[in-house]
């Protein structure tokens, strides 16, 4: 899957490059070579200034995980810090760009960006999330040395619910086309009649001709199959207009298609060409897929006319020790442990994410809710001393919601609207979250479960303005795509019924409100009501599985994250099914036993409750190990699917029992605690815990050897205490050292420690649960020792290859 990273990337993006065809555009990652100073620089855009000793620094970037931790910041946003950076990169232009339009194109910068080329001002973006381009043909220097100049301000740290980082912290690209071409996100695709012998193709093309004459431009749209043969083609004579868009509809007849499904993500090429006089001018390629989708609001959710349940997970950006400068192959392997668990959808929380997170999806199977915003024009608390402690931050993206709400909205769906991956366009999360900031009087009687101050605030924005400004947003989505519901994160269904909110949505989703359901399926029937963000409990998924209008749950979240954390020292979040490592903690088993179809076993133990105490563990409390006191009485959970599950205490059964979730109360002794499960019968599963010894070795593990040195791509190696029979350690705190010969140097290492405050770009860290993730990063071709020790244990070696 990332083998061919860079032409992910571009397909990702919607641009590619062919030496075979030389009018056409070319597409270069631009990512290398770039000089960072940390602080504001006067006239820092300059040509001449001297940047020789700031930093050179590979993008993507994020400053702000380079920390330190401290007290100072805020908790919202892991008590990182923030500031002003400024990146400047000097290059000359490629030869085969030369007699191109050039521009330069960003994934993400957060945020308050604004960029200089040879000194000229392009612009200026607020958003930390948006993608955006810039030409920069007006004062390029073909032939000699350009400038190009980033400023990035960032100095109002407590901007955020949640971790945002800081810097270009995703990809660059620099474009050449030539005069007429495809516009920005210029192609559209959708499937509006689909069937199993044939579908219909929708393409839609806006052409951009920078000449000063309308120009007679013939636009080709070819579609092939995942070999690469050619399954329909069409073609229309188009008039170009001089400095505007022109826009061109083209239909495919596709035969007998393959559809998108998540268990089967069918991925077709859609290339749309450009000829003018019949010489090519220009060429996009983009991956689709053949699909549908309808919610319906007593049966829920339908992916090519088949019901299913979305079995989802809220996600942010960041990825503990590399902040939010996360590559691909990060994603991938998280993603991966995610599909395990029998998640099949992604709620990407609360921002557009980087271009190959979806690229990942479309591929990998995953269904998408791709989410614009998370204040509107007023701002929320961002705590600053913990969760709910002390004042709140009132600092945010609403402060440019008036001006940049609209084309921030319209930007995200045109740069993602041909993903089979994505359902759903959410307008906001949480908006009308209680008294954060509207209120209304019903909060003054009622159930209301998600609350800032006490029932009704006068003093806050009215309600009523929810539906206004939501009204506002749906028919700004619709300009760009209408293939696709409109939907909401609704925090206050109490109080957002009091107004129109609700009702200009597709459909509507409830957070934490699985209560609501009966009540208001009875009283809106035609509401489309759907789980958008949803706690750990069984009760909660029983609200899916058992209602067939409740067509989704979103769990918040699937991995732990930065920010959004309590009093200091916590400088994270742990709501995951997975740490910040990605790796599984117990409450993934259990939600594996509720979601997964192949069979499986999970143990884990707790200390017993006391008499008195809850008959149930939180699952928080237990911890995959066999190590307790002597003859301590503990509690030995099991999660499992199976019709039957068994447990043995070194080779003695202590009785077999049937459900999801089983316990023992058994008094603790040393050895080998093993959880079988049985279906009609025949063991199907299991899992074993033994009790450990002390530390004596480490174990390495690269989830993949072999990377790609011209995208830097990441080695991710799982570093595990064991004792000397090979058992994982589980309270191993042993610091571990990292060093690497050859092409390659670390980047980061994670723990998973929501509370650690080492330093996160030290070749040292202390393991957490006996384990480490380890991110090595190729500096060039070669191969790549990676070498992890610790004073007193058994080393171990892992062998890389950057190609």
């Amino acid at each position: 899957m990332i083998r061919n990273f860079l032409l992910v990337l571009l397909f990702a993006w919607g641009w590619f490059a062919t030496s075979s065809h030389a009018q056409e555009r070319h597409t270069l990652l631009f990512n290398e070579d770039w000089r960072f100073h940390k602080g504001d620089v006067a006239a820092g855009e300059t040509p001449t200034l001297d940047d020789h000793a700031w930093r050179t620094v590979l993008l993507p970037h994020d400053w702000s995980i380079e920390g330190p931790f401290s007290q100072e910041w805020a908790s919202a946003t892991a008590f990182l810090p923030g500031g002003v950076g400024w990146y400047r990169k000097s290059f000359e232009v490629p030869t085969e760009l030369r007699s191109k339009k050039v521009f330069v194109y960003f994934d993400g910068v957060y945020k308050n960006s604004e960029v200089w080329l040879n000194g000229h001002s392009l612009g200026k973006r607020p958003s930390g999330f948006a993608s955006f381009e810039y030409e920069l043909t007006p004062y390029l220097n073909p032939g000699g040395k350009n400038v190009l100049a980033v400023k990035v301000e960032h100095s109002q740290v407590a901007d955020s619910r949640w971790y945002t980082g800081s810097g270009i912290y995703r990809n660059v690209y620099l474009v050449g086309t030539e005069p007429v071409h495809v516009a920005r996100w210029g192609v559209g695709f959708t499937t509006p009649e689909v069937t199993e012998a044939s579908a219909t193709g929708q393409v839609t093309v806006a052409v951009t001709n920078a000449t000063a004459a309308a120009t007679p431009v013939l636009v080709k749209a070819i579609l092939s199959d995942a070999k690469g043969k050619e399954v329909a083609t069409t073609q229309q004579q188009v008039q170009a207009q001089p400095g505007t868009d022109t826009p061109a509809a083209l239909t495919l007849k596709i035969n007998k298609p393959t559809l998108w499904s998540v268990g089967h993500p069918y991925l077709y090429k859609l290339r749309v060409a450009l000829e003018v006089q019949g010489k090519p001018t220009d060429a996009v390629e983009e991956e689709v897929g053949v699909r549908t989708i309808r919610f319906d609001a007593a049966q829920g959710f339908f992916l090519n006319n088949k019901n299913m349940k979305l079995k989802g997970v809220c996600l942010h950006d960041d990825a503990g020790a590399l902040g939010v400068a996360v590559p691909a192959e990060v994603w991938e392997r998280r993603l991966k442990t995610l599909k395990e668990v029998g998640c099949n959808s992604i709620r990407m929380s609360h921002n557009p994410h980087a271009d190959y997170f979806y690229t990942l999806c479309d591929r990998m199977g995953f269904l998408v809710m791709d989410e614009a915003f998370d204040e509107w024009e007023v701002g929320k608390n961002k705590w600053v001393e913990g969760w709910n402690v002390g004042t709140p931050a009132k600092f945010g993206s609403h402060e440019h919601f008036q001006e940049w709400a609209d084309r921030d909205l319209r930007d995200m769906i045109l740069r993602n609207r041909n993903r089979p991956s994505i359902i759903m366009w959410s307008i906001g999360n949480e908006i009308d979250y209680p008294n954060d900031p509207y209120s209304h009087e019903v909060l003054n009687t009622g159930r209301n479960p998600q609350i800032y101050g006490k029932g009704f605030l006068p003093n806050h924005p009215p309600a009523s303005r929810l539906g206004v400004l939501a009204r506002h947003l749906v028919e700004v989505a619709k300009q760009y795509d209408t293939s696709r519901p409109i939907t909401a994160a609704l925090a206050g269904v109490v109080m957002s019924n009091f107004t129109d909110f609700p009702e200009v949505l597709d459909v509507v989703g409830y957070n934490y409100q699985e209560f609501r359901y009966p009540e208001d399926h009875q009283k809106y029937p035609k509401r489309i009501i759907y789980g958008s963000e949803n706690g750990m409990g069984r009760d909660a998924w029983a609200a899916v599985d058992t209602n067939a209008y409740i067509s989704a749950q979103y769990l918040w979240t699937g991995i732990d994250y930065l920010g959004e954390a309590g009093k200091w020292p916590q400088r994270s979040n742990g709501a995951g099914l997975l740490d910040m490592a990605g790796f599984p903690k117990p409450e993934y088993y259990f939600r594996q036993s509720l979601w997964a179809t192949k069979p499986m076993v999970y143990a884990a133990v707790a200390p017993a409750p006391k008499t008195g105490d809850s008959p149930n563990v939180s699952h928080r409390r237990l911890q995959p190990t066999w190590n307790w006191p002597a003859g301590e009485q503990v509690r030995v959970v099991g999660f499992t699917n199976c019709e039957a599950t068994e447990l043995f205490l070194n080779g003695k059964s202590l009785g077999r029992k049937t459900g999801r979730e089983v316990y023992w109360d058994v008094p603790y002794q040393p050895g080998t605690l093993l959880l079988k499960g049985f279906n009609k019968g025949k063991e199907v599963s299991r899992s074993e815990l033994r009790t450990a010894a002390a530390p004596h070795a480490l174990h390495a593990t690269a989830y993949q050897t072999k990377l790609a040195a011209s995208t830097h791509e990441l080695a991710q190696i799982e570093v595990t205490i064991v004792d000397e029979k090979d058992n994982l350690v589980p309270d191993a705190a042993n610091e571990v050292t990292v060093s690497v010969q050859g092409p390659g140097r670390v980047v980061g290492i994670e723990s998973g420690d929501l509370a650690s405050h080492e330093d996160y770009q030290a070749p040292r860290h202390r393991a957490y649960h006996g384990k480490l993730l380890v991110f090595v990063q190729p500096t060039a071709a070669g191969n790549i020792t990676v070498q992890v020790q610790a004073p007193g244990l058994r080393s171990r070696q892992v062998k890389l290859r950057a190609k």
